[in-house]
C-alpha cells in the first residue's frame, strides 16, 4: 500500500495511490465501516497494528468505492507522506563508504542527530536553502515511518514497528554546518528536505536492508549504493532508538547517507538555484525536487 497526504481545499488529507491515482483514506475507512480518520498521522495511531491486513484489502475496497476517488497523481498536490511528524529523527555516519569519506572512525552506536518538521517539504516542492547558504548538499536516503507506539523493542521485534519506508532529501548546508561542533544549523534550514513522495508499507518492498539507493543531480548519478552497506540495520536503529525515548504513530527516521556527498568531492559540488534533485530508492519510488532560486 502507497500511503501519500493531498491538498484539498486549504486542508491536508491522508490518501491511497493505487496505479498512478488517489483515493481519499477517510472515505475508505468509512466506506469499510470502520473507525474514520483524515490524517495519516491519525490512521497510523489508530491502525499502525493492523496495516498488513488493511494494505491487503484496499484495492478491492477502492474497486467498491469507486466515488473514493481524488484524481489522477499529476493533478493532486501531494505534501510530505505525514504533514506533522511529532519527531524526526536522523542517523549520520551509518555506511561505511561514508565514514571513510569524511575521515571518521566507525560508530560504534548510531550518530545521532534531529531535525524539525520545518524542515520538511513535499515530492512537488522546491528546496529553499540557497539564499542562506552558499554550500547546500545533497543526501540521498531512506526514511522509515514508525507505525506503532516503540518502547524498549527489542531488535528482532523491531520490523514489526515500520508502517512503511520514503525517499529522504537530508539537504544540508554545509558553511552552517561546519560552523561549530554540533550540526544543528546546517540541517535544520527552514522548508530545506524534501521527503515522499508516498510511504510504502514493507508488504510491498520486503526485506528493507536489500534496497538500491540512487542519488542524481541533474540526471547525473552522484550516489549509488544499498541498504544492505548500512552499518545500522533499520531495525537496528528502531530498537537502539526506542531504547532511550518513546517512537510514536507517524515519527520520521532518516536512516543514513552513502559515499558520493558534494562536499567530499574534488571540486565541491554544490547545489544551485534551478537544479534538480532525484532519490530513487528501489520498490519504495523517486522523489525529484528543484532548488528553488533566491
Amino acid at each position: 500500500m502507497r500511503i501519500v497526504s493531498y491538498l484539498h481545499e486549504s486542508r491536508v488529507r491522508g490518501g491511497v495511490l493505487l496505479d498512478d491515482t488517489v483515493f481519499d483514506l477517510e472515505r475508505l475507512l468509512r466506506a469499510a465501516r470502520t473507525t474514520p480518520a483524515s490524517s495519516v498521522r491519525d490512521f497510523l495511531t489508530v491502525y499502525g497494528p493492523e496495516l498488513k491486513s488493511f494494505s491487503t484489502s484496499v484495492a478491492a475496497l477502492i474497486k467498491q468505492n469507486p466515488r473514493t476517488r481524488v484524481g489522477a497523481r499529476s493533478d493532486v498536490h501531494l505534501t510530505t507522506p505525514v504533514p506533522d511528524p511529532a519527531k524526526v529523527l536522523c542517523v549520520g555516519l551509518n555506511y561505511k563508504d561514508h565514514v571513510a569519506e569524511t575521515g571518521r572512525a566507525l560508530p560504534e552506536h548510531p550518530d545521532v542527530f534531529v531535525k524539525f518538521a520545518s524542515t520538511l517539504v513535499g515530492p512537488e516542492d522546491e528546496i529553499q536553502g540557497a539564499d542562506v547558504s552558499a554550500n547546500l548538499d545533497f543526501e540521498g536516503e531512506v526514511a522509515v515511518v514508525i507505525g506503532r507506539t516503540a518502547r524498549q523493542v527489542p531488535e528482532e521485534e523491531a520490523l514489526g514497528y515500520v508502517a512503511g519506508l520514503a525517499p529522504l532529501n537530508d539537504i544540508s548546508a554545509r558553511d552552517l554546518q561546519y560552523r561549530g561542533t554540533q550540526w544543528t544549523a546546517g540541517k535544520t534550514v527552514d522548508r530545506s528536505t524534501p521527503w515522499g513522495p508516498a510511504l510504502v508499507t514493507l508488504d510491498e518492498i520486503g526485506d528493507p536492508q536489500t534496497l538500491e539507493l540512487v542519488t542524481r543531480v541533474n540526471g547525473v548519478e552522484l550516489q549509488h549504493s544499498n541498504t544492505r552497506h548500512q552499518i545500522f540495520s533499520i531495525a537496528r536503529i528502531i530498537s537502539y532508538l526506542s531504547s532511550f525515548l518513546t517512537l510514536e504513530p507517524g515519527d520520521v527516521i532518516a536512516t543514513g547517507t552513502p559515499q558520493g556527498i558534494g562536499a567530499k568531492r574534488t571540486p565541491p559540488i554544490w547545489l544551485k538555484p534551478g537544479d534538480t534533485v532525484e532519490v530513487d530508492v528501489e520498490r519504495v519510488g523517486v522523489l525529484g525536487n528543484r532548488v528553488a532560486e533566491h
